[in-house]
């Protein structure tokens, strides 16, 4: 049985296919507006070229839902950054199934894809069965979507024996093919879980053969649009979000480099045009992921931060240190207990509550900061000398100090830190005191490398050498290109660092370079040989 039309028309893909997409609006699910509309109405939206070019993605996993999404956009780079769409609205209708051939379709609705939101919807959908796998697709007119798949979360009061997912970040699509999710494509994961860094927004153009767009530096919001639709182009992008759901922050390219709140220093000299440039980059943001009305933005804030839990095995805490750090301190050779670094904020006073105040109560085994910026303490110098990275934790000493002595002294449970950023494969240990080697260790920081930014990398390099000589609570250290993979039960937790050996040519093998596992209770993780 269909709503108006054979949805057949073109067959289910596989997950391990190409995934096309476009996009549904939240505001139209929850607020009723997503009528559907008639037969002759539905067979009159034409468009010039397929409509679902940019894929179907969902994300945000519940125990009784997902939300997802798709963007209509038949020309995705069209230079008004509009898709290729006429300027009116479009009745998008979607299906949710038990089974991938859609013979066992749960939920059926329609919502309207708007051109104020680049005609991207996210129906947020509801009513589903506590960590079970659905099958969806997308129909405008008679188009029909491939299909997507994604999978709802545990019971919240169940105790899971298992939870898989892989965490990726910094995405660069002119430094490197997207090989790694590729291979991501084909694990059994229940979720992904990307730390920021999803475009780049500087120029360039680019050394590869798929780099068909020169890239210029995004300042409006039609820049934006074109920059996320330029990566969502690629198919091992599509296929990974079709594949399963997403837990997506950001960092800063998605905005401008090392942005702080309103400071764009030297970019943006004047904080009005700064947070007009910060306003159409959030709402870009919205429009091309799966994120729900909550994240909807309100001109130059989108509150990204929030908590997702998977049964009592695992609690995700989803930072964004962007939008409300301090700006970084003016010296960066100083150690990191500088007067400046001490005052600053990477999270801002509301955030700092919201997360202390969720570890605090929280019940879950495993407490997880999935956040963007290297944590533990990192001297770059070789030798007597010493200097660190301000844009990182080291610039916010006092939040991090707060942060690691509300973990130790309330005796959180199995916390670890997820980062991205640094393009690097990391484990670090993270100490109550990073100037005592000896100090207690706290929690567990595993630092993934890049998807593609930096090219294809070296097993390790100068600064690698450098990382562990001078930084003892840093374990390991690697420098391809690639994702982590993560196994987490109850007694223990395993990172395996998946890396691919070049990404400036396609079709690189993939391979596990080293595995750590944290054992329940014991923070700090510990190589598997």
């Amino acid at each position: 049985m269909s709503i108006g039309g054979n949805w057949d028309k073109r067959r289910p893909l596989s997950r391990r296919e190409f995934i096309g997409l476009s996009g549904v609006s939240a505001a139209a699910v929850l607020l009723g507006t997503g009528g559907l509309r008639t037969e002759q109405a539905l067979a009159a939206a034409r468009f010039a070229d397929y409509p679902f070019k940019l894929g179907v993605a969902s994300g945000d996993p519940l125990p009784g839902g997902v939300v997802l999404w798709t963007r209509l956009a038949p020309d995705p780079l069209a230079e008004d950054g509009r898709g290729g769409v006429l300027d009116r609205p479009y009745t998008v209708r979607f299906e949710v199934s038990e089974t991938e051939g859609f013979s066992r379709v749960v939920q059926r609705g329609a919502v309207q894809a708007r051109p104020e939101l680049a005609h991207s919807v996210h129906p947020e959908i509801s009513g589903l069965h506590p960590d079970r796998e659905y099958w969806y697709r997308f129909k405008v007119g008679q188009e029909v979507s491939p299909v997507g798949r994604t999978k709802t979360a545990p019971p919240a009061d169940s105790a899971p024996a298992a939870l898989t997912f892989a965490f990726a970040s910094c995405q660069n699509y002119t430094a490197g093919y997207y090989t790694a999710y590729r291979h991501m494509t084909a694990e059994d994961l229940d979720v992904v879980v990307h730390l920021g860094d999803y475009i780049y927004e500087g120029s360039g153009a680019g050394t590869l053969g798929r780099a068909h767009l020169p890239q210029v530096d995004t300042r409006s919001l039609s820049d934006y649009r074109i920059r996320h639709a330029q990566y969502k182009t690629d198919p091992d992008l599509q296929a990974a979000h079709a594949a399963f759901p997403w837990i997506l922050t950001w960092d800063d390219h998605e905005v401008d480099n090392n942005y702080a709140d309103e400071e764009f220093d030297p970019d943006e000299p004047s904080p009005e045009v700064a947070l007009a440039r910060r306003a159409a980059a959030y709402r870009a943001y919205y429009e091309n992921l799966p994120l729900r009305w909550q994240q909807f933005p309100s001109g130059p804030d989108l509150q990204l931060y929030r908590r997702l839990a998977f049964g009592t095995l695992a609690e995700f805490n989803v930072l964004d240190t962007r939008q409300y750090r301090s700006d970084q301190p003016a010296v960066g050779g100083d150690r990191p207990g500088h007067t400046e670094a001490q005052q600053n904020s990477i999270t801002g006073e509301e955030q700092e509550r919201w997360l202390l105040s969720g570890l605090g109560a929280s019940r879950a085994r495993w407490n997880v900061l999935a956040q963007q910026v290297f944590m533990a303490e990192r001297d770059l110098t070789a030798g007597e000398a010493e200097s660190f990275s301000v844009d990182a934790w080291d610039g916010y000493v006092g939040s991090r100090d707060r942060l690691l002595g509300f973990v130790a002294e309330r005796g959180v449970s199995n916390p670890v830190v997820l980062t991205g950023d640094v393009h690097n494969n990391r484990v670090a240990d993270l100490k109550a005191d990073f100037g005592e080697p000896d100090s207690p260790t706290v929690a567990t920081e595993f630092v993934g490398t890049s998807i593609s930014t930096g090219g294809d990398g070296s097993d390790t390099s100068p600064a690698g050498e450098v990382a562990l000589a001078e930084n003892p609570h840093i374990k390991f250290f690697q420098n391809q290109r690639g994702y982590v993979r993560c196994h987490v039960t109850p007694d223990a937790w395993r990172s395996d660092f998946r890396v691919v050996p070049s990404v400036t040519q396609p079709g690189a093998p993939i391979s596990t370079r080293a595995t750590y596992v944290v054992e329940d209770g014991r923070p700090g993780a510990q190589p598997v040989t």
